[in-house]
């Protein structure tokens, strides 16, 4: 059965199809201008959770990267540290053996003293060392020194690491066990061992009956940075591989979301000539009327 089609009917499909163009060319003018291929989630659901998805794994990335470059702030400044506690040991031994000279003198033998005092307390500053405020040779207990400058102690017993997520899953101890290095069961307390020292010489003895005290304690100073040495070379492949994984992350994200703009470009004119197309048919499509045949 024929179908009647009456002048609205065709005036209605022309007004619905220019409509549809120009929401096409809408959509490619947005496109162009902001960059993006969606501009809310309706225009391609599976472009915006994909996007959801790459900028929570982005976000993961960048808190794992500051996780990493915190700990290897930690680990550096704790190098730092102990480097400088093995020198100062160095040091003390040096004057042990001076001490068992048997032509230094009494008030040489102080004067020894007094310098190893000084050293004591320098080595004392150094294990108070902090990293924004927090202890670094504490354990978990970063709030509070672990030498006490009032009574010339280490105090801390506290062995507890302290770890940081360097990826998922993965936690890496950012400190090391200072009880091995101030306060190890196996040599005594490095500042006891100080203090030691100090009264034989300001007693005008020769303190080089310690000698080989202080080399054990210098010997866990060395083992303790050769432990943070293999640390600090697994969190820079560690930093290598997340700054590798944004790139990565950036990539996908950007190849989901952005538009192509030479594409758009090429689209809009498209899209523009047809419609100038429908506007010049849908010219044709009007009927004329009385007053045309009048003039």
């Amino acid at each position: 059965m024929a179908i009647r089609v009456t002048q609205n009917m065709l005036n209605n499909n022309m007004l619905r199809n220019l409509n549809n163009s120009m929401g096409n060319m809408d959509k490619l003018q947005e496109m162009l201008s902001s960059g993006k291929k969606v501009s809310k989630p309706s225009d391609d659901p599976v472009v915006v959770v994909r996007g959801m998805f790459y900028r929570s794994s982005l976000m993961e990335n960048e808190q794992f990267t500051k996780n990493t470059s915190e700990a290897l702030s930690w680990l550096d400044t704790t190098d730092q540290a102990l480097d400088e506690v093995g020198n100062v040991l160095k040091r003390v031994q040096e004057l042990l053996v001076q001490s068992g000279n048997g032509s230094m003198s009494k008030d040489d033998l102080k004067m020894m003293a007094m310098e190893i005092k000084e050293i004591k307390n320098h080595v004392g500053h150094i294990s108070n060392q902090t990293v924004n405020g927090r202890h670094i040779f504490a354990g978990s207990d970063t709030q509070n020194p672990p030498y006490d400058v009032a009574t010339g102690k280490f105090t801390n017993t506290n062995s507890t690491p302290v770890r940081l997520e360097v990826s998922e899953g993965t936690f890496v101890p950012i400190n090391i066990n200072a009880q091995n290095v101030f306060n190890n069961p196996a040599t005594n307390n490095v500042f006891d061992l100080l203090d030691k020292v100090i009264v034989e010489l300001q007693n005008g003895k020769s303190a080089a009956v310690y000698s080989n005290d202080v080399s054990q304690q210098m010997d866990n100073v060395l083992t303790e940075r050769s432990t943070l040495g293999a640390r600090v070379n697994r969190l820079e492949l560690v930093e290598d591989r997340l700054s590798k994984s944004e790139v990565s992350i950036t990539g996908l994200m950007t190849k989901n979301e952005d538009a192509d703009a030479a594409e758009v470009m090429t689209d809009l004119k498209a899209q523009e000539n047809v419609h100038r197309a429908a506007l010049s048919s849908g010219a044709r499509i009007i009927q004329p009327t009385l007053i045309d045949f009048l003039r």
